[in-house]
């Protein structure tokens, strides 16, 4: 029987935080470059199409993310 090591454990602590930290980031980019507040848009006044644009954008991120940490 083997022995679980915490190495891959914590490999996958460090690259789930990078992930998080470079979509975020990348969140953040996007949201200066679009003329509104899409936050406000989102929160305050419950514009739909604008929640689902940024869903869109934030699954793609992921994805992309994903797809280059992983390799």
């Amino acid at each position: 029987m083997e022995f679980i090591t915490s190495k891959p454990i914590l490999n996958s602590l460090v690259f789930s935080l990078l992930g998080i930290i470079i979509l975020l980031i990348a969140y953040f980019i996007i949201e200066k470059l679009t003329p509104e507040n899409t936050w406000k848009e989102i929160t305050e006044k419950n514009n739909t199409a604008v929640a689902i644009v940024f869903g869109a954008l934030i699954i793609g991120f992921s994805m992309i993310i994903s797809a280059a940490i992983h390799g």
